[in-house]
């Protein structure tokens, strides 16, 4: 009987599995996602709200207004209906940028020292996007959430309310992180971002190559840490992969 009933379980847990199932745009990887878009746009809204009343929002200067119409650029070609997008320019001068699911997207100030034209920038906000397009951040809170053990049959338990899981999402979408454009994502869903965001930029008529440039500046003076002692790629080997990828790119026009 106990057999039987283990038997059950681990079919169930197969569907379940199955059920959980994503795939990235343009890369078509597959990813375990047992977090649901409602459930990500919830602790989203959250973050964003928080985000922004802790912040000091900059609004009709003309960086502002660059990051509000390079956002809305890239958007139109992400082509999600679905997305109530926003963006905003707030002051800070850590090297950092995200997007919340839904759309919600902060650029900090400080980034725009790499960022020096609106190539540049279109960089840092595609990429951005990428990571929410891929839905990269609930596929980490999915992974964690499994590794310690919070994983329930069918579902996992997240409370919106529940400070431990804000502070989980917090972390994985990179709230608040010094250098938001590396961090906190793993190597390969960095790289996939990059890759996803060469896309947009092209579709939305940016100038691909200057991608390039923007992770020249980045590394710029500054002595990186050791690939193999991060969970990030350098910029050197960022700048490697890209070109192939705009190689990729401008073949298949």
């Amino acid at each position: 009987m106990k057999l039987l009933r283990n038997m059950v379980l681990v079919a169930l847990s197969l569907i379940i599995i199955a059920g959980c199932t994503h795939k990235t745009p343009y890369t078509n990887r597959s990813q375990m996602i047992f977090m649901s878009p409602k459930e990500e746009l919830a602790l989203g809204e959250k973050s964003y709200k928080e985000a922004l009343s802790e912040a000091k929002v900059i609004t009709g200067t003309n960086d502002a207004n660059r990051v509000k119409a390079i956002g809305e650029r890239i958007a139109k070609v992400a082509n999600r209906s679905d997305f109530s997008w926003e963006f905003n320019l707030v002051q800070n001068d850590a090297l950092n940028a995200f997007c919340l699911p839904g759309g919600k997207v902060v650029v900090y100030t400080g980034i725009l020292k790499a960022a020096r034209n609106d190539d540049q920038l279109a960089t840092v906000i595609s990429h951005e996007i990428a990571h929410a397009l891929a839905r990269h951040g609930a596929e980490r809170m999915s992974s964690s959430m499994v590794q310690q053990g919070v994983q329930v049959l069918g579902n996992v338990v997240l409370a919106v309310g529940a400070p431990e899981y804000q502070n989980v999402f917090n972390q994985t979408y990179g709230i608040g992180t010094q250098v938001g454009v590396m961090l906190p994502y793993g190597r390969m869903q960095e790289s996939e971002a990059d890759e996803i965001g060469i896309y947009l930029m092209h579709k939305a008529g940016y100038n691909i190559y200057e991608s390039l440039k923007f992770w020249e500046n980045m590394s710029d003076g500054k002595k990186e840490t050791s690939e193999f002692l991060s969970t990030h790629p350098s910029s050197t080997t960022r700048i490697k992969d890209l070109e192939k990828v705009i190689a990729k790119v401008l073949a298949g026009q």
